[in-house]
């Protein structure tokens, strides 16, 4: 089969891999769309994986073609989007309920071959059927919405509140969609990316802005996310957190990121600085959402890419040109 393969740092390719055969509790997926993240490029950095190469690809969604011999929950011909959250169950963290923070932490297209592929298997209880109104290549945008659930799960904000969020790309359209949904009063968005921010405004964005100083809120804003891992914008977005506000580290930032933060600002203020990291428990909740229609497939998929073009795929997500890009078999 034909996949996509990070051979080295900076280099990936196309080439032909040995098909995938499905483990007693596994099944094969035919993938239908698989999306490009942010996690990628760390990938192609040398960052995340363990080792390469790697067929990366941990935002996909198929129809399932082969099942393992003790597979009774998923058929041949179910549709499904798939959890890439592999955990081992054991380790303290597990066993605590911070699955995503496992010590032999893994996941598909991460440290395992991924969806960026013509096939790919998963466990079954990593598989989530799709109901028949959702088209399986939009459903590669689940796994990304279920990151952007475990961020408002860890954010537990109020009704009423005044949220900031820096960056318009997947991610951060995705918190504005699901802001609206919780009851903000507000929500802002500043990227310097003008079509992004274009989108923003599309969506509902209440004010956008290439740099927050342009934003009436002179008090600072109750949530504070950022959705970029740039290290300029979370500066600043640190120093725009309103007295007993939070802080949402939610973009990936470089290992090498660093920033500087005001201690007796926090303490005195009661600031909360946090972060979210991947899926916990929100794959479920986010494949539901994506079926009652939160977020609209065609504003949030700007281009379908054949899976032969993955590098230059790579290169236009690198490049910050369009929102979210899915490959196609």
């Amino acid at each position: 089969m034909k996949a996509a393969v990070i051979e080295s740092v900076g280099r990936a390719v196309v080439t032909e891999v040995p098909d995938p055969t499905p483990g007693p509790r596994e099944v094969v997926v035919e993938v239908a769309a698989c999306g490009l993240c942010g996690t990628d490029l760390h990938i192609l950095q040398g960052e995340f994986a363990p080792k390469l190469p790697i067929v990366p690809g941990h935002e996909f969604a198929g129809t399932v073609v082969g099942v393992g011999t003790q597979v009774t929950e998923i058929s041949v011909g179910d549709r499904v989007a798939v959890d890439p959250s592999l955990h081992c169950h054991e380790c303290r963290y597990c066993r605590t309920g911070h699955n995503n923070l496992c010590e032999r932490w893994a996941a598909i297209g991460v440290t395992t071959a991924g969806g960026a592929a013509q096939y790919a298997t998963a466990p079954v209880a990593n598989c989530v059927k799709l109901p028949d109104h959702v088209r399986t290549q939009d459903a590669a945008l689940v796994e990304p919405l279920s990151c952007a659930v475990r961020g408002y799960d860890v954010l537990n904000s109020r009704l009423g509140a005044h949220v900031l969020i820096y960056g318009s790309g997947t991610m951060g359209l995705m918190m504005l969609e699901l802001a609206k949904r919780t009851g903000a009063a507000s929500v802002d968005v500043v990227d310097v990316n003008a079509q992004r921010l274009a989108t923003a405004r599309l969506l509902g964005a209440s004010a956008s802005a290439a740099n927050a100083d342009e934003l009436d809120r002179p008090r600072g804003w109750d949530v504070v996310i950022d959705a970029t891992g740039n290290a300029a914008a979370i500066q600043d977005g640190l120093d725009r957190v309103a007295k007993a506000g939070t802080f949402l580290q939610f973009g990936v930032a470089d290992y090498a990121t660093r920033v500087s933060i005001d201690p007796y600002r926090i303490y005195n203020q009661e600031i909360t600085i946090t972060g979210s990291m991947a899926v916990l428990h929100s794959f479920e909740r986010a494949a539901e959402l994506f079926a009652g229609g939160v977020l609209d497939p065609d504003v949030f998929i700007s281009d379908r890419i054949p899976l032969t073009d993955y590098p230059q795929a790579l290169e236009q997500f690198a490049a910050g040109v369009g929102r979210k890009i899915v490959v196609v078999p």
